[in-house]
C-alpha cells in the first residue's frame, strides 16, 4: 500500500508540474526569446517551481550558514540525489542565473525550453562538445549569470545514494574568472522523490537544503583547481554526516 501511495503521488506530482508548466508557457516562451529577458525566464521558473511543488505537498526550507549577496554573481555547486535539486536550485537563486545539464535534457517534455535558451547542455561524451559548453558557461559568468552546476555530473543510481566524486570543471573555471564558489548540500530530498517512480516514486515532506558560505577564488591559482575540487566535495560530505548522524541519534 505504501508504494502504491507513493507511485499516485508521483503521478500527481507529475501531473502538478505538467499542468503548471503549460499555464506559464506563453510567458516562459515570451522571455525565451530573448537573452535580456532569461532574468524574468528565471523569476517565472522560480513560481513554476514552487508552486507545482506545494500543491502536492512538497516544501523547501533553506538554512544558510551566511546571508548571500545575490547581487553577486557565483558558481553554484550542490550535490544530487534527486530531480527535486533542480526546483530547490531554481528557488533558490535569486538572481539571473542558468544549469548546466545534460544533453538529454534537451529533448525533454519540461526542460526542452529551457536548454534551448537559459540553460546549457553539455555532451559527457565528447570532449569537444564539453569543452564549448563550458566556454558557453564562461561567457555568462562574464556578463553576470550565475551558473548551477552539479560537480557529480549525475544523479547516483544506488539506493540511498552516496555522494560521488566531483568532476573538476566547475572549479577550474571559477579559479579561472575568479568567481566564488557556493557548496549546496541537498539533505534529503532522495527521501522525497527518488529515480523516474519506477520503483520508489515521491511522498509529501519537506526538502532541507543547506547552503554554505561562499568560497573566495580570487587567491587560488589554476594549480588549485583539485584542491579546491577535494574542498568542497569535503564540505558537502561532512554536512551530509552531520545530518546522518543528528538523525540516528536523536
Amino acid at each position: 500500500m505504501k508504494m502504491l501511495l507513493k507511485k499516485v503521488h508521483l503521478y500527481l506530482y507529475q501531473g502538478s508540474v505538467g499542468l503548471f508548466y503549460f499555464l506559464l508557457w506563453p510567458l516562459l516562451y515570451y522571455f525565451s526569446r530573448k537573452a535580456q529577458r532569461y532574468k524574468n525566464m528565471n523569476a517565472v521558473r522560480r513560481v513554476w517551481g514552487r508552486v507545482s511543488s506545494f500543491c502536492v505537498g512538497i516544501r523547501y526550507k533553506y538554512q544558510f550558514e551566511q546571508p548571500i549577496d545575490w547581487s553577486k554573481t557565483y558558481i553554484v555547486c550542490p550535490n544530487h540525489t534527486s530531480n527535486l535539486d533542480i526546483t530547490a536550485l531554481s528557488i533558490l537563486v535569486k538572481s539571473n542565473c542558468c544549469f548546466m545539464g545534460k544533453e538529454e535534457l534537451v529533448d525533454g517534455l519540461v526542460t526542452r525550453l529551457f536548454f534551448r535558451t537559459v540553460d546549457i547542455p553539455v555532451n559527457r561524451e565528447s570532449k569537444i562538445a564539453s569543452f564549448r559548453a563550458f566556454k558557453v558557461a564562461m561567457e555568462r559568468l562574464g556578463n553576470g549569470m550565475t551558473v548551477i552546476i552539479f560537480p557529480e555530473a549525475t544523479i547516483p543510481d544506488q539506493f540511498p545514494p552516496h555522494l560521488h566524486a566531483f568532476k573538476n570543471g566547475p572549479f577550474r573555471m571559477a579559479i579561472e574568472l575568479k568567481v566564488p564558489i557556493i557548496p549546496v548540500t541537498s539533505l534529503n530530498t532522495w527521501k522525497i522523490f527518488w529515480d523516474d517512480g519506477s520503483k520508489y516514486g515521491s511522498k509529501p515532506g519537506v526538502c532541507d537544503i543547506f547552503v554554505h558560505k561562499p568560497i573566495e577564488t580570487a587567491h587560488f591559482t589554476i594549480d588549485d583547481a583539485d584542491a579546491l575540487r577535494d574542498e568542497v566535495h569535503d564540505i558537502i560530505s561532512n554536512k551530509i554526516n552531520e545530518h546522518d548522524h543528528r538523525r540516528t541519534n536523536g
